[in-house]
């Protein structure tokens, strides 16, 4: 039977889609040329599996190929393809109704949105709106297509003004060709006829699509002569023959992360870290995963040599891209890699990736969770297994951001740990595990010390170490600011507890009671000269050359913390601390000789104050009266000299 032209309804929900479709989804109309190079992709994979079979269905056209075919003149864009085409059954179910799971909930997300910008590309892509997404720059659609094996083609049109036409037409070889009347290009906007534009769209979306995407240029051709040479004219110039058509190609298809690891050589590794990262740098390793089973999916992450400048810039990008079937659905994706490894650049190929949800649902999907999490695990087991000076390279540059998985990611708390650094009072400058710390404690050590600090010299030297290092006990020195949320999340490593070694009592020595009750009073008394400043004055627990440091009591906020949040703008009230003083110091002695003499002597007040600022000095604080404590120490050595 002789088919004729008819003209049909869409059906309400298609109508309705299309409608919000080009209404909503208009700040986003690069995305239509992605959508519609995957359909002719999968296209011309569906011919190649059915060829596996048929050999014969090829015939002699047996280079796959995608081509853009942009019209200034006439304003038009067709994007044609090679594969398996469709026959007018297969045109109607598809292109006239729409039954892809989803729909309704990508309606819901369009109808809900407030803003029509909040709209992300890659939610044009996750509910099938696929072919429907070109009525965003197109007035007018047509489709010419065959199917392999058919002689009969068919040709479908719509203005998208809920109606299409459907016919017979002729068409010379399979595949099909997507026709679209462009809409004028307002003031400002993408040119999609520009060969430039549909180059830079095809770069960013398509580049790794398995078949090529071409498209017909116009270059100059010059005259050579005998040998080949360019011949000049009398300028010195290459004489210009005319031009010439050719087919370039426009995508690299190089997604080497969905090849055998085997069959990629180091080279190509690096060449395509520079591509998805560009940085011009080599990495300093790689991961080439592959997983099959119930969960499906391609890896290819690299750990970078160099940290960027803006690592700890909150409004940083992360370095994975999301693909689906070597299609870009987007990039920044936090919902793969945590923020603790947002320095690991690369890409994830989910070909089974639920796309019927928006980017928001993204975290809560069950396969994103589980790829996260397998992700995870392999970057942390690379790290671990790297040798020491490698891993020396990667925590000189990405030590402070991994230990943020302590805080942050509890089920990996105890591996990430593992993996943390630290420079100590014994390590003479270089990193110590926390393991390593742990095997070389002291026979009598119990708990595992540590300070906190912004300047490593300085807490190194701190006065609150004194006991400690007498007794030879190792000190972590902690001088990133992330070491105090860790120490916070961390209560313990191996079942040895961490201990601050400026914050409590050490309880490491006896303290001599009756020593400690001659100075009592004396202790009172400097307290109700340095009553605005401290909230008690007690023997040292710390102390052993120095005669005076300030601690706070164990579940106090550090000194360090403390500067921090007062460095981020946070109201902080003043915290008063208590001042230790070391009683076997001979100048305490001195001062209780003054005490026992006349309680009420004015230079008590003084030497109360010069003990405060002396323990300020010593942590690497700053006192309030500089000019003041110069004077009272210039006569204090005028006086001992």
């Amino acid at each position: 039977m002789e088919r004729k032209k008819e003209t049909h309804e869409f059906k309400t929900e298609v109508k309705q889609f299309m409608h919000l479709i080009i209404n909503s989804l208009y700040s986003n109309k690069e995305i239509f040329l992605r959508e519609l190079i995957s359909n002719a992709s999968d296209a011309i994979d569906r011919l190649n599996f059915k060829a596996q079979t048929d050999s014969k269905i090829l015939g002699d056209d047996t280079d796959y190929k995608i081509k853009i075919t942009p019209d200034k003149e006439n304003k038009t864009l067709t994007i044609s393809d090679n594969g398996i085409g469709m026959t007018y059954e297969e045109v109607v179910e598809n292109i006239g109704t729409i039954a892809r799971s989803g729909t309704a909930a990508f309606m819901q997300a369009l109808e809900k949105s407030k803003s029509k910008d909040a709209l992300t590309p890659e939610l044009i892509g996750q509910f099938g709106v696929g072919f429907y997404s070109a009525f965003i720059v197109a007035d007018k659609i047509t489709i010419v297509t065959r199917a392999a094996g058919e002689e009969a083609a068919t040709r479908w049109e719509s203005t998208g003004d809920g109606s299409y036409t459907i016919e017979p037409d002729t068409k010379k070889s399979r595949g099909t060709d997507v026709i679209l009347a462009l809409k004028p290009a307002e003031k400002d906007e993408q040119d999609f006829t520009e060969q430039w534009t549909i180059r830079q769209i095809v770069k960013k979306h398509s580049d790794f699509v398995t078949y090529p995407i071409v498209m017909d240029v116009e270059e100059d051709e010059y005259e050579t002569d005998a040998d080949g040479k360019p011949v000049k004219d009398k300028d010195g110039k290459p004489v210009k023959k005319g031009t010439v058509v050719k087919e370039e190609t426009l995508n690299s298809m190089k997604a080497i992360w969905a090849r055998d690891k085997k069959d990629v050589t180091e080279e190509e590794y690096k060449d395509f870290y520079t591509h998805v990262s560009h940085d011009w740098n080599p990495p300093l390793t790689h991961l080439h995963l592959k997983l099959e089973g119930l969960t499906e999916y391609s890896a290819l992450l690299y750990i970078p040599s160099q940290a960027p400048f803006d690592l700890f810039m909150p409004e940083r990008k992360h370095g994975v891209q999301l693909y689906c079937r070597r299609v870009f659905i987007m990039d920044d994706c936090k919902e793969l890699i945590p923020e603790y490894l947002r320095f690991i650049k690369g890409v994830v190929d989910a070909p089974d990736l639920n796309l019927n949800i928006s980017r928001e649902i993204l975290q809560q999907d069950a396969l994103v969770r589980n790829i996260q999490k397998n992700l995870v695990k392999k970057i942390l087991d690379s790290l671990d297994q790297m040798d020491a000076e490698q891993y020396e390279k990667f925590y000189n540059e990405f030590g402070a951001v991994i230990k943020e998985g302590i805080h942050s990611d509890w089920a990996n708390r105890e591996k990430i740990a593992r993996l943390a650094r630290y420079k100590t009072t014994k390590s003479d400058g270089k990193w110590v595990s926390l393991t390593d710390y742990v095997k070389n404690m002291q026979p009598d050590q119990e708990d595992i010390y540590y300070i906190t600090g912004d300047n490593l010299t300085a807490i190194l030297n701190s006065p609150h170490l004194e006991t400690l290092k007498e007794k030879n006990f190792e000190v972590l020195l902690m001088t990133d600011p992330v070491d105090e949320f860790v120490i916070q999340s961390m209560p313990e490593f191996e079942k040895k507890k961490f201990k601050s070694a400026e914050k409590g009592d050490l309880g490491l020595d006896e303290v001599d009671e009756s020593k400690k009750e001659t100075f009592s009073s004396l202790f009172e008394a400097i307290k109700s000269h340095l009553d605005d400043k401290v909230k008690d004055v007690k023997p040292s627990s710390h102390l052993k050359g120095s005669v005076s440091c300030l601690s706070g009591d164990t579940y106090d906020m550090s000194s360090y913390m403390e500067k921090l949040l007062k460095a981020s703008g946070q109201p902080m009230p003043d915290t008063k601390r208590i001042l230790e003083l070391n009683i076997g110091h001979p100048v305490m002695d001195k001062i209780q000789a003054i005490f026992e003499k006349n309680k009420e002597d004015e230079s008590l007040k003084d030497y109360s104050k010069l003990l405060y600022d002396l323990a300020v000095v010593g942590e690497g604080g700053k006192i309030e009266n500089p000019a003041w404590f110069n004077k009272v120490i210039g006569e204090v050595m005028a006086k001992a000299l």
